[in-house]
C-alpha cells in the first residue's frame, strides 16, 4: 500500500493546501494529512477548529484519514503510520532549498520513507494562509478571500472577522 502524508500548520487551509491534498489521493491509496503543532507558533485558529477546517474541507475524498501530531519529527510521524511518502510542496526558490535540505535529513533517519515534491499551478503558487489572513478587513475582501481558499473555509473566516472585529468605525463588510 502507498501510504502518504502531508504535513502543515493549516492556519486556515487554503486552495493551495487542497490541490496538494487532492494530488496526493492521486498518487497514494491513503493520504495523511498531519496538522503539526509547533510551539513557537501563534496560530489564529486553535487546534480543534484547524482540524475541523480540514475535515469539512477533505470530506469529499474518502481515502484522506486527517490527523495531528506533536513534538515529533514529521518523519517519525510519518514511520508511526506506516507512510511510505512524505509529500510536499515547493512554491518557490526559497522553499525547494528548505525542502532539500529536509529530505536529506528525512532520508537519514528513515531511509525507506521517499520525498515527494510538487510544484502547484501559477494561479495559486503565491497563495499561503498568511496571505490570506492579511487580506482580511477591507471592504471587497470576502469576494478577493474567495478566490483562495475552500467554501467552508470562507464561511469560518466570515465568523472569525466578525467575531474579532465586530463593529469597526468603518464597517469593512
Amino acid at each position: 500500500m502507498r501510504r502518504g502524508v502531508y504535513a502543515g500548520s493549516f492556519d486556515p487551509v487554503t486552495n493551495g493546501h487542497l490541490w496538494m491534498i487532492e494530488r496526493g489521493v492521486e498518487l497514494f491509496d491513503e493520504m495523511i494529512v498531519a496538522i503539526g503543532e509547533n510551539p513557537d507558533k501563534k496560530y489564529t485558529f486553535n487546534h480543534n477548529e484547524r482540524l475541523q477546517m480540514l475535515q469539512e474541507t477533505t470530506a469529499h475524498l474518502p481515502r484522506v484519514r486527517v490527523e495531528t501530531f506533536q513534538n515529533c519529527f514529521l518523519v517519525d510521524f510519518a514511520r508511526e503510520q506506516g507512510a511510505n511518502f512524505i509529500l510536499r510542496g515547493i512554491r518557490e526558490a526559497a522553499d525547494y532549498e528548505f525542502e532539500r535540505k529536509m529530505r536529506y535529513i528525512n532520508a537519514d533517519l528513515a531511509p525507506h520513507i521517499d520525498t515527494v515534491f510538487l510544484m502547484p499551478p501559477r494561479e495559486i503558487a503565491e497563495v499561503s494562509s498568511t496571505m490570506v489572513k492579511g487580506l482580511i478587513g477591507p471592504e471587497g475582501w470576502k469576494e478577493v478571500v474567495s478566490q483562495y481558499v475552500p467554501g467552508p473555509i470562507l464561511a469560518r473566516l466570515v465568523a472569525w472577522r466578525e467575531a474579532e472585529w465586530p463593529q469597526t468605525p468603518n464597517d469593512w463588510t
